[in-house]
């Protein structure tokens, strides 16, 4: 069932040797419940596989085109550009969607342009490159269709940053000081826990946030801070 892929190629300046690896790519495993003879695979495994060439590829652009960035910048830029949206919005580009292996329940369910999978789609191609090619060539592939000016722009409006990170640079700054995080109020089973919490910055309330993790809240908070001090 090999669709054709010539013109995907084309568009990437890339001719894959195994074209079955490339197949590989866009194999849902829902299309396997109504296929159980199919020659491959998931695309799971090369898309856990391409998760990791991704971070590589994530961490070397950085290392080598910002190395006056700290270990906890990389991090938080890392998590800034290799995220579900970002993935989804560049698998859309490529119109990957077209190419997928799907369920009749998934396909009719709009799973073409389900951000969750089209993400784990690319992650599948970045890896069929890196196996098919070279760790070059996904670089490459990364770098023009994925990080473009987008994460060039991330970088130097400081956009990576968490809530917690630039409220904290704000009442530093400002205070000479750090916000203070209490957990106000927690409830709910321990599966299902809800956290309010509130930052203090001079021991005044400034922010609160509710949510289902601390962490989570904390950053709520900070983001309602960060606004209302930055807006006063």
């Amino acid at each position: 069932m090999l669709n054709n892929y010539h013109n995907l190629e084309v568009k990437l300046g890339i001719e894959f040797k195994d074209k079955l690896l490339l197949e590989n790519v866009f194999v849902h495993r829902s299309f396997l419940n109504e296929h159980k003879n199919f020659i491959l695979e998931s695309n799971e495994k090369i898309e856990f596989l391409g998760d990791s060439v991704l971070s590589l590829i994530t961490s070397v652009y950085l290392f080598r085109g910002y190395p006056s960035l700290q270990e906890g910048d990389y991090t938080e830029i890392k998590s800034a550009i290799v995220k579900t949206e970002s993935l989804a919005d560049a698998a859309k580009k490529l119109n990957l969607g077209k190419f997928l292996l799907l369920s009749k329940g998934e396909e009719s369910g709009k799973g073409r342009t389900n951000k969750n999978i089209l993400a784990d789609c690319f992650e599948a191609l970045i890896a069929a490159i890196f196996l098919d090619q070279s760790f070059e060539k996904a670089y490459n592939f990364v770098v023009n269709h994925l990080f473009q000016d987008t994460l060039d722009y991330i970088i130097k409006n400081k956009l990576y940053l968490s809530a917690k990170s630039k409220l904290q640079e704000l009442i530093q700054a400002k205070f000479k000081k750090i916000p203070v995080y209490k957990v106000l109020n927690q409830s709910g089973p321990e599966h299902n826990r809800i956290f309010i919490v509130g930052v203090f910055i001079n021991s005044k309330k400034t922010g609160e946030g509710t949510a289902p993790s601390k962490k989570e809240a904390e950053e709520k908070a900070a983001k309602i801070a960060f606004e209302k001090i930055t807006q006063s």
